[in-house]
């Protein structure tokens, strides 16, 4: 409950502190913050082909607020989303769970290749479990990873649908209790790991038709220090209007990180309910 209570109150913060400054004073800043709530549940009665009572929850938002002025770009962007469901006699169990930001403020040579430099923060709101087992046993929770990536170099703009940035980066991984960011090589268990390599961003939008869009990101990380490795987040999100509050929503998620699992990571969901633009 703690960590759902800190969720509401970031949200509140994004949703209400703009839109009030906003009021007071034009503001330079160009804002979009949509957000939603997904529902789903079965029930059985005495239904002799068999199933069990089922229900889920989503929900998920999303922030983007821009600078746009002569010489620079300041671009901020957020993603927050959670979700659990319930099946038969078990407990609820966290099905979705991600929050990530992203800074990126570009100075404008007035060509599409241009200067940046970028931050970017990635991490979760409640405890993972792992229920593989006979017994589930917890096994991360909120910044324990936590992911953090300092970067420049420059970026290319193909067009306002595509646009990619090549640059050197350090990534930290922070952790307290779970060994996502030990050295397996010694003794003691670290909490911090720190890696300094090159960095690749491409962000895609993509108008599939004039009710559904593709929103896809490919980020790929290599350390110095074992450049043959390299680490793979790619969020592939499509977005149907059905009506102006009901969407559908398909988002496929791919990651690859050698220092986790040496063997690819693919997330995929399917979500149906109410989506409003709040800004």
């Amino acid at each position: 409950m703690k960590t759902l209570f800190k969720a509401a109150l970031i949200l509140t913060v994004i949703i209400v502190g703009p839109g009030a400054a906003q009021d007071a004073a034009p503001s330079p800043w160009d804002k979009s913050v949509q957000g939603g709530i997904n529902l789903t549940q079965t029930g059985f009665d005495n239904w002799s082909a068999g199933g069990e009572n089922a229900y889920a929850w989503q929900v998920n938002l999303n922030y983007k607020f821009v600078k746009d002025q002569g010489k620079t770009n300041w671009s901020n962007t957020g993603k927050f989303l959670y979700g659990a469901t319930k099946t038969g006699d078990q407990d609820m169990r966290k099905s979705a769970d991600e929050i990530k930001l992203e800074s990126v403020l570009t100075y404008k040579l007035g060509s599409k290749i241009n200067p940046f430099v970028a931050v970017t923060g990635e991490t979760q709101f409640d405890a993972g479990m792992d229920f593989s087992a006979d017994s589930s046993f917890q096994i991360s929770a909120f910044m324990d990873p936590g992911y953090f990536r300092e970067s420049f170099g420059a970026g290319y703009d193909v067009s306002e649908e595509f646009a990619t940035r090549l640059g050197l980066s350090l990534k930290q991984t922070v952790a307290s209790d779970y060994p996502y960011a030990d050295d397996l090589e010694t003794a003691e268990m670290e909490t911090l790991r720190s890696e300094f390599g090159a960095e690749s961003v491409t962000d895609l939008t993509y108008n599939v038709s004039e009710n559904a869009v593709l929103v896809s990101k490919l980020e790929l990380f290599s350390a110095f220090t074992a450049f043959d490795e390299i680490d793979v987040s790619w969020d592939n999100i499509l977005t149907v209007k059905v009506s102006d509050y009901i969407n559908m929503n398909m988002n496929l998620k791919l990651v690859y990180d050698k220092d986790i699992s040496v063997r690819r990571q693919i997330k995929q969901s399917m979500a149906f309910g109410i989506y409003y633009t709040f800004i």
